[in-house]
């Protein structure tokens, strides 16, 4: 089980104070305009920016915990997948693996679910950009870690591989993994248990999605005129 504490959490004009208890076994969806500190939360919930404020993991402070036990109970996914070099695809895979020691099997597990079997031997950097991020989610499904942190990871995905992405985020949760997400879709973020809403580094509401995620809410944060319609709802066969 994995609960993740977020206290008075602030990065110098970046972030203002935020402080957000998030239990195990929960999808989160981190949801605000353009340069509202979405990333920037995220990265301090993982202990990979610093910050002020306090950050705990399962009741721990996250300064006293060593730095390879970070890397088994946290995986962080950046928004975008850079690779200088020529690493397999197999190779990059295996590194959310690093903490754990050697396992093949998570290895192949990770690349199977993401579809990258055949892939596994390619230099990741001639992969296309929704190919090597990809890539990036294998490395953080391998890790095992029980907190989850994925920046914008649908947005170079076409989708089905999105809708699988989702799907695997419930598998998560229901295993009593933290799976938080942010998002740019604001019709995705009705998959989650709770969406966190973040203006100009401020929290702006967190609750369900149809609780927060009003027609008042909206224009004031994201200047756009909301209607609740009928749409197309894809889901996986």
């Amino acid at each position: 089980m994995s609960a993740l504490n977020l206290h008075e959490v602030a990065v110098v004009d970046r972030l203002a104070p935020v402080s957000l208890p998030l239990g195990p076994g929960q999808t989160v969806g981190l949801v605000g305009p353009n340069g509202s500190g979405k990333s920037t939360l995220m990265q301090a919930a993982g202990g990979v920016l610093p910050h002020t404020g306090k950050v705990s993991w399962n009741g721990q402070p996250l300064t006293k915990v060593p730095m390879i036990e970070r890397g088994r109970r946290a995986s962080w996914v950046p928004q975008e997948a850079h690779f200088e070099f020529g690493f397999t695809v197999r190779s990059v895979v295996a590194q959310g693996r690093y903490a754990h020691g050697d396992d093949e099997q998570g290895v192949d597990d990770a690349l199977t679910r993401f579809e990258l079997t055949a892939l596994a031997d390619r230099p990741v950097n001639h992969l296309s950009g929704g190919e090597r991020h990809r890539v990036l989610l294998a490395r953080a499904l391998a890790t095992r870690a029980p907190i989850q942190l994925w920046d914008e990871p649908l947005g170079p995905l076409d989708p089905r591989h999105a809708l699988k992405v989702l799907a695997l985020a419930e598998e998560l949760k229901k295993a009593g993994s933290t799976v938080i997400m942010s998002l740019h879709d604001l019709r995705v973020a009705y998959y989650f248990d709770q969406v966190v809403v973040l203006s100009q580094g401020k929290l702006r509401a967190v609750g369900k999605p149809h609780d927060v995620l009003t027609p008042m809410l909206l224009h004031d944060v994201f200047g756009v005129r909301a209607e609740f319609v009928s749409s197309l709802i894809l889901k996986l066969p």
